[in-house]
């Protein structure tokens, strides 16, 4: 991984570096906290290691900074600051892991991996794939063979139980439930509506249909078998 380390103590930036380093990674180090931001602003990273306690500007106004510019590089701080208020406050500004020192460095590099692994995993939540249907959850967007597809909010809703649940059948109430919250069944038709409107945009100018009715049980969506 290309990690920033941004740490002021020379000693300890050396020995981290160099664990770092040994185990893989490609390190670059900084020693104030502007040149954290700036570096984190205009250079691709997969983690930032910051310490809380730096010239210039200090770790968490780092972290403010970035989240504020939309950057959401993983941030894990590494710190003397090790009371729990600094930790909640901390992961509380958009901070993914907090590290008191002194530390050992074999649970930096677990800590390390278990950012990484979460980011990783959140990431691939975000986007829903079925077939050459993908839509994405953070910037609620459809779009199949490349073409965005607009989708009202409850269209939107919809769709995503139906992803989320691709190749099992999906009820109509639980779509009641999840999308107008109906605790119970109403004579309504507003389901069949929506999934008419919805299959118009998804399936409609496509050869390949997606969505599909399974009798007296509900829907389900799922590639060509």
């Amino acid at each position: 991984m290309k990690i920033l380390l941004a740490e002021d103590d020379a000693k300890m930036a050396e020995y981290i570096v160099a664990g770092l380093t040994e185990n893989g990674h490609g390190v670059d180090h900084v020693t104030d906290g502007r040149d954290a931001l700036s570096y984190c602003l205009h250079y691709d990273c997969d983690l930032a290691i910051l310490d809380r306690m730096m010239p210039g500007m200090d770790g968490l106004s780092v972290l403010k900074a970035l989240r504020a510019a939309g950057n959401n590089v993983p941030v894990l701080f590494l710190t003397a600051m090790g009371q729990v208020d600094d930790r909640v406050e901390g992961l509380s500004a958009g901070g993914d892991d907090y590290l008191a020192k002194p530390f050992h460095f074999s649970e930096l590099l677990a800590r390390i991996g278990a950012v990484v692994r979460r980011r990783q995993e959140t990431s691939a939540e975000q986007v829903l794939k079925v077939h050459d249907l993908t839509l994405d959850l953070l910037a609620r967007t459809a779009r199949r063979q490349g073409a965005v597809i607009e989708l009202h909010t409850k269209e939107f809703n919809m769709l995503e139980i139906l992803m989320r649940n691709a190749g099992r059948v999906v009820t109509r109430t639980m779509l009641l439930e999840r999308v107008w919250n109906f605790n119970f069944e109403p004579n309504t038709t507003v389901v069949e509506t929506h999934m008419s409107r919805l299959r118009a945009k998804i399936d409609k100018p496509f050869d390949v249909g997606l969505i599909h009715t399974i009798r007296n049980s509900g829907y389900s969506i799922h590639g060509p078998r």
